[in-house]
């Protein structure tokens, strides 16, 4: 979109139909392309017309078809994770769950989503329903066993997998576009708000209407914890997308002020934590379960600064939240090399492992993510490159993510058989 920003800057016809076009695209390249063009009467007078789009603006009333389609999907996905107590599986609820918790969540969201974005085309729908339908097919032929760590590995990585395939519905199933993938990944920082909001809400709406009834001696517990609980539960992430669609303004005012607190707290977190680990003397090297702890806390600590990232692009007093970045994103990486130091000790020592494997591969992935962020953040801090280029290098670095999540879920299986 930059480039086409570019060929057409004097051409104010064009440059409205970039903007009709796709106005999150246009609206990305926008601010490279004018840092560099400030002169430009037609950039000025587009400059002052994207600030003011991002103003805050009355709440659009939601469309009603929108509604309609939003309880539609939140009712299939109610449904089909209902279907234990409906049908006779003959699977546990565990391996039942395991399978196919997250097709159904991701179904439910897809078919939201591609009503939302006009996925009407027939090839495209064909394709989003083949992928659910091998996911499901070739999850169903795994053996329905719970003690193979090879097997539990590929269930952990579905749902990851069902991301991915649901951000090409999100995106539209256009991969050549990077700014419609950072689209995705701010959307998912906005979900991660609003639905952990929605679960808050939710636990203290459960806790009344259970209390209430209990009061009057009718025990519903039971009943509402295993049909409107776990109803709501794959419901939560359809309605905060319905949400973030028709109420932009709520989730662009949370988002940013949540980026801005939670960066420098995981910072300090992770500095004070790093200092206790050395002083404390702990032996991450023979802990399997501390080592485990180290590496979720690497994953979160990743996951934070990819979100914040993505909301500090959009804040226009970002300076300091750019070196917390940095600097967060350099403490992440000694965080991960000592995880890999301690990986590469237990694989010599104790031999390779499904498990063992997956947490090296996943490790390894992430310090490459990160030795690419740190030199992108080092460019915005100190060498006046924009935050948006760390938005890209985010957007291009996903399809690494993927290729190693279906080598666990098809490969592992295949590899390590039952172990």
């Amino acid at each position: 979109m930059k480039e086409r920003i570019i060929d057409h800057i004097n051409d104010p016809e064009k440059l409205e139909q970039l903007y009709r076009d796709d106005k999150n695209a246009f609206e990305s390249g926008f601010e490279e392309v004018y840092s560099q063009n400030e002169g430009s009467e037609l950039l000025k007078y587009w400059k002052i017309r994207l600030d003011y789009n991002k103003m805050p603006e009355k709440t659009r009333k939601a469309n009603l078809t929108d509604i309609f389609v939003m309880i539609s999907a939140c009712f299939t996905a109610g449904f089909l994770i209902k279907i234990p107590d409906i049908f006779n599986v003959g699977l546990t609820d565990f391996i039942f769950y395991a399978k196919h918790a997250g097709i159904i969540v991701f179904s439910g969201l897809s078919i939201y989503v591609a009503w939302t974005n006009k996925v009407f085309d027939i090839k495209r729908i064909a394709l989003i329903m083949m992928a659910y339908l091998l996911l499901t097919l070739y999850v169903n032929l795994l053996p329905p066993v719970e003690d193979s760590d090879s097997i539990n590995l590929a269930y952990i990585h579905l749902p990851l997998l069902m991301w991915f395939i649901y951000g090409l519905v999100f995106i539209d199933l256009n991969l050549k576009d990077k700014a419609k993938r950072i689209e995705y990944i701010r959307y998912n920082g906005d979900l991660a708000i609003l639905m952990a909001v929605m679960v808050i809400a939710g636990g203290i709406l459960t806790g009344i209407t259970i209390g209430l009834f209990d009061a009057i001696g009718i025990n519903i517990e039971n009943f509402y914890m295993k049909n409107i609980v776990v109803v709501g539960a794959v419901s939560v992430p359809i309605v905060a997308t319905f949400i973030i669609k028709n109420y932009t303004t709520l989730t662009n005012k949370i988002a940013p002020v949540i980026a801005n607190i939670f960066s420098p707290l995981v910072l300090l977190s992770a500095t004070v934590y790093l200092t206790v680990l050395v002083i404390s003397g702990k032996d991450l090297y023979n802990d399997r379960e501390f080592l485990l702890i180290f590496n979720i806390m690497l994953l979160g600590v990743m996951a934070v600064i990819v979100f914040s990232v993505s909301e500090t692009s959009t804040n226009r007093k970002k300076k300091f939240n750019e070196l917390i970045l940095f600097v967060l994103s350099v403490i992440t990486v000694i965080i991960d090399l000592i995880a890999l130091s301690a990986i590469f000790y237990r694989l010599s020592t104790f031999g390779i492992t499904p498990n063992r494997l997956a947490v090296l591969g996943s490790n390894i992935l992430i310090l490459g993510n990160l030795a690419l962020l740190i030199i992108d953040l080092y460019k915005v801090n100190f060498k006046k490159a924009l935050i948006k280029e760390v938005e890209v290098t985010i957007a291009k670095y996903l399809p690494v993510y993927l290729i190693w999540i279906l080598f666990v879920v098809f490969g592992f299986p295949l590899i390590f058989g039952m172990r």
